[in-house]
């Protein structure tokens, strides 16, 4: 009996005898490099600390993954969690932690042009102030794009009239299946792969998945790339000539260089997405820092909160900072809710979605005379009658669930229910092309996505299989109800079109992830919102448009949507900008775009949401970006990398990121005083007074005035309320004081986030801040 209750806790105890004993990649970092040491001797110290957990010189050698030699001080090793723990406890050692599998993933021309930032064919008929002239269209800038590689032979990354690379650029062009040296050129200056992180817990990459190399299979990286640096391409367009027009990117003469991060997950399709492991971008934000990049562009973000000392992302944008490269990522595709967005630092340029004024306009026309709005930008067409309309509930295999039953899952619909019918289906679960398919395999005729209450009113132009079009949730209820009412309904869906100079425009986009910050949450998120929805880009003609196996169709450019469409505009600004104000410092270059955001859309309202409500600063941040008034500012908010470390003081982070720096001993500064172009004051209760100091980068004497509008029920005052200037540089500090109205106390809802803005005028210029906040 003894031995078998000595059996059982032996049994109880393997799981964690196994997570003691099994190996995993762990990530552990030792701040920054102090720049005495070589290259070789750098990884030889590395692996003197593996030398000291491991059994042997050997194990310790081929269980390192990455040595990160350039900014970042660390290593990326196969540890057990016992060996993790020792090494963890070694002096210098700032912090050890697993690296978390599926932890990141990519968030997946008109919109320049919507933007205000147009290329023309002659410089002449440029004006003055142009932004594009002013930064000779971002030349010679070097924009760090991160992401799933290049489909280089796009026209979008021709070099044709550019001129020799910089000689600020250390990188290199690294060979791999279907790619070779002769794929880079003066714009795309570089490229490089990181697999290594991957491939210890997946094994040896598939080949056939994806190219082991800067190659790009999925279109996604081709796609980002295009859209923060492009060259003016003439006449393209998606499948089927929809958005037809001159392509070009933000910064069409800034330099790409190309970092492999994400990749295809085994088992999955392409239309999943990529992940991206942790390991592998800290290296390669690591090289970028020492080839010399001036901007990052990342398009990739967790998948939950993640604390900034065990965030890959949050660490090598902190080690770019410091070398005053701008670091833009978007904010994630998890909304609607509330506390879902990614990348929250305040050393990172957070970037929402939102619309540009196009739409692909396909309405459905019913039995009953009523006519639907519909969007979809698919290249099929319906011979023009009414066809036989159903719901996918009514024409499901007996075996479906019934809470799947209008889904139009793989396999879900019977062939015999639905051939020659026109089939609505609703968004849920699966994906939008997908359902599409799922109909036409049935013998469907033509196809209706009816949008969920979440999706609002916000139509994807996706390029289905079959005449097909998407419709609002309202819209969907409407069909619904004539399917219901009807005896034989019947539709028929009108062929899509290009339809531009669509208003309300920019609305935010449904998907994009939302504040409130929940690492920091005295610091405003999303930082801005740029275009997202219904992007045109260059796409991999290795990829179909929908990426989905049951297609094979091949195009050049694509329509795509998501947070990682609206980052790399942000990433083509702050290329600009940079070109223009090349001293600037990062912070420098988000406090222009930030206070110069524009609030209203194109009928000059505020910005709505997907369903036309209003929306606030916790979905697009300071507004929408406006980078031609960005190169002009007026004033500017600055903070230096020892500002990010003060303000890492208040939540006993420094310790874990930098141990060079020590924090002041009775004072640390509050994490509201960092000097940053918004405010957010989490749980109000009674007075708080913030400070912030502005500099001058307008005209050498200038005199701004402050208005303010305050949040409801909160009393918001500014002093001085007039700042006077007599140079370019100079800088003068201000206070806001912020607290609760006593005569509004009953009306505030405690913990509900009330919005505000302060601004600064001069005559010329208009420096809005966004305010939000709660009460205790």
């Amino acid at each position: 009996m003894e031995n078998f209750h000595l059996f059982l806790l032996l049994l109880l105890f393997l799981p964690h005898l196994a997570s003691c004993t099994e190996k995993q990649v762990y990530i552990v970092y030792f701040g920054e490099h102090n720049g005495e040491k070589t290259i070789h001797e750098i990884e030889e110290n590395h692996q003197s600390y593996l030398f000291s957990v491991k059994d042997s010189e050997d194990d310790a050698k081929s269980s390192l993954v990455y040595s990160y030699k350039h900014s970042i001080n660390g290593f990326a090793a196969l540890l057990t969690q016992d060996e993790a723990s020792k090494l963890s406890k070694k002096e210098e050692v700032l912090s050890v932690y697993q690296s978390n599998p599926r932890k990141y993933s990519l968030h997946t021309t008109r919109s320049w042009e919507f933007a205000g930032v147009q290329e023309t064919r002659n410089v002449n008929n440029l004006k003055k102030e142009d932004l594009l002239l002013k930064s000779r269209y971002g030349k010679d800038v070097i924009v760090g794009m991160l992401d799933n590689g290049v489909w280089p032979e796009s026209k979008s990354f021709s070099d044709e009239g550019m001129g020799a690379i910089p000689q600020s650029w250390k990188g290199i062009c690294q060979s791999g299946d279907a790619f070779n040296s002769s794929n880079c050129n003066k714009k795309i200056i570089g490229a490089r792969y990181y697999i290594k992180g991957y491939e210890a817990y997946y094994g040896p990459l598939n080949r056939t998945l994806d190219y082991l190399s800067p190659r790009d299979k999925d279109g996604h990286g081709t796609h980002t790339s295009s859209t923060v640096g492009g060259r003016r391409v003439d006449n393209v367009s998606a499948i089927g000539g929809f958005a037809r027009g001159t392509a070009s990117g933000g910064a069409p003469l800034s330099r790409l260089a190309i970092y492999k991060v994400c990749w295809a997950i085994p088992g999955e399709g392409k239309e999943n997405g990529n992940t991206c492991f942790e390991e592998d971008m800290l290296a390669a934000i690591d090289d970028a820092i020492g080839d010399g990049v001036d901007v990052l562009s990342i398009s990739i973000g967790s998948t939950q909160p993640t604390p900034y000392n065990e965030d890959g992302i949050a660490i090598g944008a902190l080690h770019a900072v410091k070398r005053n490269i701008v670091v833009a990522c978007s904010a994630g595709n998890s909304g609607p809710g509330p506390s879902t967005l990614t990348n929250p630092a305040p050393w990172i340029i957070t970037v929402g979605a939102s619309s540009v004024d196009r739409k692909f306009v396909a309405p459905v026309l019913l039995g009953s005379g009523l006519k639907i709005e519909g969007e979809a930008a698919t290249p099929h067409k319906l011979e023009k009658k009414l066809y036989p309309l159903v719901y996918a509930a009514q024409v499901i295999n007996s075996d479906e669930p019934k809470n799947l039953s209008g889904q139009c899952l793989p396999g879900s619909l019977s062939p015999k229910k639905t051939k020659g019918k026109i089939v609505l289906c609703l968004r849920g679960n699966g994906t939008r092309v997908g359902k599409g398919g799922e109909v036409k395999r049935a013998g469907g005729i033509g196809f209706i996505l009816g949008n969920s209450k979440a999706n609002g009113n916000e139509l994807a132009a996706d390029a289905h299989f079959l005449p097909a079009t998407s419709v609002t949730y309202e819209n969907a209820l409407k069909i619904l109800k004539y399917i219901s009412s009807t005896k034989a309904p019947k539709a028929y869906i009108v062929p899509s079109k290009t339809e531009l100079d669509t208003k309300p425009a920019p609305f935010m986009a449904s998907f994009t992830s939302r504040g409130p910050n929940t690492i920091s949450p005295n610091i405003l998120k999303p930082d801005i919102t740029a275009p997202g929805l219904n992007i045109l880009a260059a796409w991999s003609e290795a990829s179909s448009p929908t990426k989905l196996d049951i297609d094979h169709r091949v195009v050049k450019y694509n329509i795509l949507s998501g947070t990682s469409m609206s980052c790399p505009h942000i990433g083509g600004a702050s290329a600009l900008l940079k070109a223009i104000h090349h001293s600037w410092s990062s912070a420098a270059i988000r406090s222009a775009l930030v206070t110069s955001a524009e609030l209203n859309n194109n009928e000059g309202k505020m910005i709505t949401d997907a369903s036309g409500n209003p929306a606030d600063p916790f979905q697009f941040g300071s507004g929408h970006f406006a980078p031609t008034k960005a190169a002009d500012p007026g004033l500017i908010y600055d903070a230096s990398y020892t500002d990010y470390l003060l303000f890492l003081c208040s939540s006993n982070e420094v310790q874990n990121l930098d141990s060079s720096f020590k924090c002041p001993k009775n004072n640390s500064p509050s994490p509201s005083n960092l000097n940053y172009p918004s405010l957010a004051i989490p749980k109000l209760n009674g007075t708080v007074t913030i400070v912030r100091t502005v500099t001058n980068v307008g005209s050498s004497k200038s005199v701004y005035f402050v208005s303010v509008k305050s949040p409801l029920g909160i009393s918001v005052k500014i002093s001085p309320p007039i700042l006077y200037f007599n140079r370019t540089g100079q800088k003068k500090s201000f206070t806001i004081t912020v607290k609760r109205q006593s005569e509004m106390t009953d009306t505030i809802e405690k913990g509900k986030y009330g919005f505000g803005w302060y601004t600064w005028f001069d005559g010329i210029h208009v420096v809005r801040s966004p305010m939000a906040v709660s009460v205790a």
